[in-house]
């Protein structure tokens, strides 16, 4: 694995998979989201626990917010499934686990991921490596974004039907892209079949985030600015819904980190909570 460390997938992507198998060996019981698959892609070596990025107490609050996101998702995409919806399409997929760990609902979609070449390439590798395979629902869509590829026609060339609707997932991916960039996703997703549906995250801006995690998001914004992928965009709620309509959503909602610790952590006595007016989800359909 080593000698291909340059092909694995970006360091985001890496810890947000390491923070999802994180809470299962950090978090009491009941988790909200059970994923280890990431940290098997990655085989990271038994030091992972001891990364400065690792920290149970410090990422405590973010690791909330990932698999919060992370369920909300899944939740959503099991509710428009049982509506018949059946093409589920992950912007920027990176080390998603959902079809290896949900076959029983995924093998009843078709589930596109679309991500950059290489580190497409690699997840392909070490499915196939650890014994998950490739099953024929799983469709891995190619993109190279940095190049202008358009996304919409990369997927219909591996199968997806224009004329049905599909639900549509982005994480952890608005906050790299230009507001005009994150503007023309956003029509191209309305102009999808009506029934669709998108689920997307953004950030706001950081001094709107709570104090006890402003100190951590700024570290990563210097971070992700000095790795050569700065952050881009920040929204407000209003901004965000304001964007979705335009793009042409007749229904928009915010999806607050409130709303997602009413409904994963209200039981919990241990404090685990996603933070504040950070990273935040719109939910928008047509």
């Amino acid at each position: 694995m080593n000698d291909e460390r340059d092909l694995a997938p970006d360091s985001t992507a890496a810890r947000v998979a390491l923070w999802r198998a994180l809470h299962t060996e950090a978090d009491a019981a009941p988790h909200v989201f059970d994923d280890s698959i990431g940290l098997k892609l990655l085989s990271p070596g038994d030091d992972w626990r001891q990364r400065g990025d690792m920290d149970p107490q410090f990422t405590r609050p973010f690791r909330a917010s990932i698999v919060a996101r992370a369920r909300f998702i899944e939740d959503l995409v099991a509710e428009q499934a049982a509506h018949g919806i059946d093409q589920y399409v992950i912007l920027g997929a990176g080390l998603d686990s959902f079809a290896q760990r949900r076959p029983e609902l995924a093998s009843r979609l078709t589930v596109f991921e679309i991500d950059q070449p290489v580190p497409q390439a690699w997840k392909r590798r070490r499915l196939m490596e650890l014994g998950f395979g490739i099953p024929q629902w799983l469709r891995f869509v190619p993109v190279d974004f940095e190049a202008g590829e358009a996304w919409r026609e990369r997927l219909m060339a591996e199968g997806f039907d224009s004329n049905k609707p599909a639900i549509v997932v982005s994480t952890g991916v608005s906050m790299y892209l230009t507001r005009d960039a994150n503007a023309a996703t956003l029509r191209e997703v309305a102009a999808f079949a009506r029934g669709s549906t998108l689920a997307m995250t953004f950030l706001l801006p950081l001094q709107m985030a709570d104090p006890e995690v402003r100190p951590g998001l700024e570290m990563a914004e210097k971070g992700a600015r000095a790795s050569g992928t700065p952050f881009l965009s920040f929204f407000t709620p209003a901004d965000m819904l304001a964007l979705a309509y335009e793009a042409g959503f007749t229904q928009a909602q915010h999806v607050s980190a409130a709303d997602l610790t009413q409904r994963y952590f209200a039981d919990r006595t241990d404090g685990l909570r996603p933070p504040s007016n950070a990273e935040e989800l719109l939910v928008a359909s047509m």
